[in-house]
C-alpha cells in the first residue's frame, strides 16, 4: 500500500480518491477552503488544507507519500499552476521520499498551458529519474479520465 496526495481535489479528485483507497491505497486530497474537507472525507481520503499557488502549505502534506496526482487542469484562472508552481514544485520533490508524478494534462487550463505542464513533468522526469505519467484524456469522459488516472499512479508505483 502507498500514499497518493490528491493536489486538486474536488468532484473528480474525490472519485479518484476512492478508486484509488478500492486499490488499497491510503489518499490524502487537498482544498483550498473549509468547504472542501467534509467532501473529501467522506470519499474516504484525508483531507488537508493546502494552496498549490503556495507551495509552503503544500510541502507538510508530503509526509509519507510516495505519489502526486497533480489534478490542476481546470485551473484556467491560474496558469502558473501548470507553469511556474508545477516547476518548482519538481524541483522541491528531489529532497522528499515522493516517488512519482502522475500529472493532468487535459482540461480547461487551455492547450498550450497544459503542453507546458507537461513538458515541465518530463523534464522532471528526466532530469531526476522520478516516474512520470502525464494523463491527456479528457476529463469530460469522466470514465476514461478515471481508468487513465488509475491505471498511472499503478504505473508509478
Amino acid at each position: 500500500m502507498a500514499r497518493v496526495l490528491i493536489v486538486g481535489c474536488g468532484c473528480r479528485g474525490r472519485s479518484l480518491a476512492a478508486a484509488l483507497i478500492a486499490d488499497g491505497h491510503a489518499v490524502r486530497g487537498t482544498t483550498r477552503d473549509h468547504v472542501g474537507i467534509a467532501a473529501i472525507e467522506e470519499s474516504g481520503a484525508d483531507a488537508v488544507m493546502a494552496d498549490p499557488d503556495r507551495l509552503g502549505t503544500l510541502m507538510t502534506a508530503l509526509t509519507g507519500v510516495s505519489a502526486i496526482c497533480w489534478l490542476m487542469g481546470s485551473a484556467a484562472d491560474a496558469p502558473a499552476l501548470n507553469g511556474e508552481r508545477l516547476e518548482t514544485l519538481t524541483e522541491r520533490l528531489v529532497d522528499t521520499h515522493v516517488r512519482g508524478l502522475v500529472y493532468e494534462a487535459a482540461g480547461t487550463a487551455g492547450q498550450e498551458v497544459l503542453g507546458r505542464g507537461a513538458e515541465i513533468v518530463r523534464r522532471a522526469g528526466a532530469t531526476w529519474h522520478m516516474p512520470i505519467e502525464v494523463v491527456s484524456d479528457d476529463p469530460a469522459d469522466h470514465d476514461a479520465w478515471l481508468a487513465s488516472m488509475r491505471a498511472a499512479v499503478g504505473r508509478i508505483l
